[in-house]
């Protein structure tokens, strides 16, 4: 039986008692060029360009033939052929969206502010905050909205207020100021100095990137008069009557950061028109920037893919099709990359590796030393309700209700934000659907679910160098093994441990052990808090921004190494390829983290992404555990040696 491991990669001259990453990935990190059209390459984009191409040919076989009206056949065809036509966008220039700019630097008035920020939400324009629907954090069984900050052109609020993103903001003015001339828009750059100013303005009043994944703190359940209380400048009644907001949506509803519709309810209380007008001109300039002509887009692409992600070139304007059918039609598409895609046995085969890794976490929690044992006893009741989700949904999204029509670009965006809106709202009141899923089937990704206490497994990650149908199990538990344990392990991560087994938010822990929990938690922030990645080595890791992912790491590698020992029943496993059992198994961890980035893009991610860089994924965690000791023979002189007192071990 072959191992899984790829060892062409492995670079001989690094020791993986020094750095496993660079051990197993190293030659591939030296020899590897990322592609013009991205800021990164690697294993999980391997397997994205694999799923992408199978999508492709999917798209575009239903796209060149004719098919039934209405179908889902016939609206994926005919969604990639408005898009494709670039020739026909090309002509057009901004025409489709003239009313649109024309009647936002009309705006001289509150109620005219308030009309078309919320019609322009109908038409996916942007918005000044984000709404969406999900279960109530503190009542599973129930659906309601959350309300939440938005409105900024950067990645993060911190880009408009840190020294080290002057030059961003700088061009991100020249930027805005040349979209505006595309547009056949006059002083933009006026229009550009009133947009950083007031969207500075709104990012003072953002939550920074660690507050704003508190669980409890991102809860406040309002009603609709205590919304109106808390932002009373701002006119509900009009917006919500423009955006097509049902009463329903707002009558309770979460305020994820209150401080932040205060802030914006004082700042619209000495309404500046010239400068709201520039923002909504903006914001429905940018949201359609990338359907509109060929000078538009590259301009657009510029800035938000070269300057801010360092990536040299324009993805393929197929590639940009798939992307959008792939985003308004994904369930629908999905349905057939099943049937063309993943064997059963894969599925099979994943329900053992799943069944394995939870019994690992019960045999884990029976046995840790720092936890009560009525904590435990939460522990294994929350366990036992998981729901694991594998390969694709049980019942596919219907999607009879929506139009599209092969030569309408801009209607067919229109008429997809109005569909996606009003599936959303129609959730409010009606019972939970336990059987949604919230990624598609060809999505190279998986996820954990806290309000719904579920582990979900699309079909296209479930292939090498994850998952091998035909390898020896040890890379599987490496690879697959500890995503699955990862994705348990937000169960029980400092935000993720703070919901029930039910999905609620209710705290299940005696103080004692919380306690602990965040001691360990505190050792581990302090950890990455120290690290700097290659490829941005004056910048470091943010601790308390990664610190769930990095949980969600260590318990995922803890328990694939326990699934793993539990699958052998007792049997020592052969040596393949020179490497024993647990060695294949870390290799196997090391070998899927093999990625590299552009510098532009990795100093953006260090910013926003509660995931660290690949190589501490890897490397910091593997340091933490005595299994990699044990299998490397590890030493105090080896790179990777940290004393026995600073290791975390939470599961």
């Amino acid at each position: 039986m072959k191992s899984g491991l790829d060892l062409s990669n492995i670079q001989p001259n690094i020791r993986p008692q020094d750095d496993l990453f660079r051990f197993m990935n190293g030659k591939w990190l030296e020899e590897s060029v990322i592609a013009e059209d991205r800021a990164s390459d690697g294993a999980f984009y391997k397997l994205y360009e694999d799923a992408e191409e199978q999508v492709r040919d999917i798209i575009e076989e239903l796209s060149q033939s004719p098919q039934t009206p209405g179908t889902n056949a016939q609206k994926i065809g005919d969604l990639y052929a408005s898009f494709m036509d670039e020739d026909r966008a090309n002509e057009l220039g901004v025409s489709p969206i003239r009313k649109y700019l024309d009647q936002a630097l009309a705006v001289s008035t509150p109620d005219e502010f308030y009309q078309t920020l919320g019609y322009f939400e109908t038409l996916g324009l942007g918005g000044l905050f984000y709404t969406y629907i999900n279960t109530d954090a503190r009542d599973s069984n129930t659906y309601i909205s959350y309300f939440g900050q938005s409105g900024l052109s950067l990645p993060d609020e911190a880009y408009y207020r840190e020294e080290e993103h002057a030059a961003l903001r700088e061009a991100l003015t020249v930027h805005i100021a040349k979209m505006f001339s595309l547009a056949n828009i006059s002083d933009g750059e006026i229009h550009a100095k009133n947009i950083l100013e007031l969207e500075t303005a709104i990012a003072s009043h953002h939550w920074d990137q660690v507050k704003d994944r508190d669980a409890v703190l991102t809860y406040n359940k309002m009603s609709y008069k205590e919304l109106q209380e808390l932002a009373p400048d701002f006119q509900w009644e009009i917006w919500r009557e423009h955006s097509r907001t049902p009463l329903k949506i707002v009558e309770t509803t979460i305020i994820s950061q209150p401080s932040f519709f205060s802030g914006i309810s004082s700042l619209l209380a000495n309404f500046d028109a010239a400068k709201w007008s520039s923002w909504l001109t903006w914001h429905a300039l940018s949201g359609a920037a990338p359907y509109l002509n060929s000078e538009i887009i590259d301009q657009n692409f510029s800035f938000y893919g070269t300057t801010l992600s360092g990536t040299p070139q324009l993805r393929a304007r197929w590639k940009r099709g798939v992307s959008l059918v792939q985003g308004a039609l994904g369930e629908a598409i999905g349905q057939i990359y099943v049937e063309r895609h993943f064997p059963p046995a894969a599925k099979e085969r994943m329900i053992e590796l799943v069944k394995n890794l939870l019994e690992a976490y019960r045999v884990d929690i029976l046995a840790l030393e720092w936890m009560g044992e009525e904590t435990k006893k939460k522990a294994i009741e929350k366990l036992n309700k998981f729901t694991p989700k594998i390969g694709y949904p049980d019942k596919w999204r219907d999607y009879s209700a929506l139009e599209i029509v092969r030569d309408d670009l801009m209607g067919n965006l229109a008429r997809l934000t109005t569909f996606a809106q009003e599936y959303e709202y129609a959730k409010v009141g009606s019972p939970v659907d336990r059987s949604e899923w919230h990624m598609t089937p060809q999505t190279v990704n998986a996820y954990y679910n806290p309000g719904l206490n579920e582990i979900v497994f699309p079909a296209a990650i479930l292939q090498p160098p994850f998952f091998d149908l035909e390898s020896d199990d040890a890379a599987n538990y490496g690879g697959i093994g500890a995503v699955i344990g990862h994705e348990i392990g937000h169960g029980f991560d400092d935000q993720g441990s703070k919901y029930d087994g039910d999905g609620n938010l209710q705290d299940w822990w005696s103080d004692e052990d919380r306690e602990k929990f965040e001691a360990q938690s505190a050792i581990l922030i302090d950890q990455y808090d120290k690290l700097s990645p290659a490829q941005a080595p004056d910048l470091h890791v943010n601790g308390a921004l990664t610190v769930g992912e990095n949980i969600g790491d260590l318990g995922g590698l803890t328990i694939a190494l326990k699934a793993y020992e539990i699958s052998l029943q007792g049997e020592e496993p052969a040596e393949l390829d020179g490497f024993t059992g647990v060695q294949r198994l870390l290799l196997g961890f090391a070998q899927v983290w093999r990625t590299k980035r552009r510098p532009e893009e990795t100093r953006q991610l260090i910013a926003i992404d509660p995931h660290s860089p690949e190589e501490f994924r890897c490397n910091q965690i593997v340091r933490n555990l005595h299994e990699f000791y044990e299998a490397f023979d590890v030493k105090p002189t080896d790179a990777l040696y940290l004393d026995p007192s600073q290791r975390v071990r939470i599961w």
